[in-house]
């Protein structure tokens, strides 16, 4: 069992924890349970009771693409740091062969390549993710699946003793790190538990996702069934809490799509400065943006590159071709056969 006792030295983190689960079930849209469980953690870190020699919150995020599992991570970094990419993320992807594990850590001395190949977890990486607002460091391993078996091994010390042993033999801590875990596992049995394909239940009509408990607790139980056949039982007990990201429904969908489009109106007024305009977007076209980015199997992983290619890059053609004055406004309505955007300039 883990001693709890005061932390060595001070640690901070500004905000209580009502305003960051407020800013963090603002900003993840429809996954209020994934705010619910990492809070708690953060609190104990700022109380100074966090466990010691060990990081302050292991996650494990679950569920079909497109639910919101990153964007937790950078949700967090934008609440704690100000700055949604201010984490140390590691795709594994890139680490699915035994050997490119070295580059995590860095090749040994007197090995080939070991000038040629700086470590990706040092201490300075994880000191230059925090800031002054608070001296976290969020550390995200995105498709942890992926990851070659070799790199599981090492990863059990981190999440165990919060001590990372790199190539040249020098000590990475992590006790002051929370670090996450994505993951798909099981996601394609929880798409057949919430839209069957077969049987009388695919002929039934099924209510939203969020509004049957019971189809909750079989993700739930489908996600770690596969976490339990894909990982052994000692990495599984060294994380602190597995959230399962449900499938997006219809009314959080569209709440993204506003999201995204006041997501570009920012982008707008900080990248043109005096140039800027405004935008102003219909219903109708908030509708096509829904359909077009946004699926039951995918989520709304498509979205941000549907409003890239439908409005983002119209209103660049426009701007590089001076049809945009400073200040003017833009209205963007659907032409009459609903295909295509139409964007109207008054100044």
């Amino acid at each position: 069992m883990a001693t709890i006792r005061p932390r060595r030295g001070t640690s901070h983190c500004n905000g209580s924890g009502n305003d960051l689960l407020r800013q963090l079930t603002g900003r993840v849209v429809g996954q209020p349970q994934a705010a619910n469980q990492i809070v708690p953690y953060i609190q104990m870190h700022q109380a100074g009771l966090a466990p010691e020699d060990r990081p302050v919150g292991v996650f494990l995020l679950l569920g079909p693409t497109g639910t919101g599992k990153t964007r937790t991570v950078e949700a967090l970094a934008e609440a704690l740091h100000g700055n949604e990419k201010q984490l140390l993320k590691v795709d594994c992807g890139e680490f699915q062969m035994e050997h490119e594990v070295a580059k995590l850590i860095g090749a040994p001395p007197g090995y080939l390549g070991h000038r040629e190949t700086p470590p990706l977890l040092t201490q300075q990486k994880l000191s230059s993710v925090v800031s002054e607002s608070c001296d976290l460091a969020l550390v995200l391993f995105d498709e942890i699946e992926k990851a070659a078996p070799s790199m599981v091994r090492l990863l059990m010390g981190v999440l165990d003793k919060a001590t990372l042993r790199l190539g040249d033999n020098t000590s990475v801590r992590f006790d002051r790190t929370m670090i996450f875990l994505t993951s798909n596992l099981g996601a394609r049995e929880m798409q057949k538990e919430i839209q069957p394909d077969f049987g009388f239940e695919a002929l039934a009509p099924r209510s939203a996702p969020h509004a049957a408990p019971y189809t909750t607790g079989k993700l739930d139980r489908i996600g770690m069934g596969a976490v339990r056949r894909k990982f052994p039982p000692e990495f599984v007990n060294r994380i602190d809490a597995v959230i399962t990201y449900q499938p997006l429904g219809a009314a959080a969908l569209a709440q993204i799509v506003d999201q995204q489009i006041t997501v570009l109106e920012r982008h707008i007024q900080n990248r043109l400065g005096e140039r800027a305009f405004e935008i102003r977007v219909s219903r109708a076209v908030r509708q096509f943006l829904l359909r077009r980015g946004t699926s039951s199997e995918y989520g709304a992983r498509e979205l941000k590159r549907i409003i890239l290619r439908h409005l983002t890059q119209l209103l660049a053609a426009m701007t590089a071709n001076g049809e945009i004055p400073p200040g003017a406004i833009v209205q963007a309505e659907m032409d009459p056969d609903g295909e295509e955007l139409v964007l109207t300039v008054t100044a």
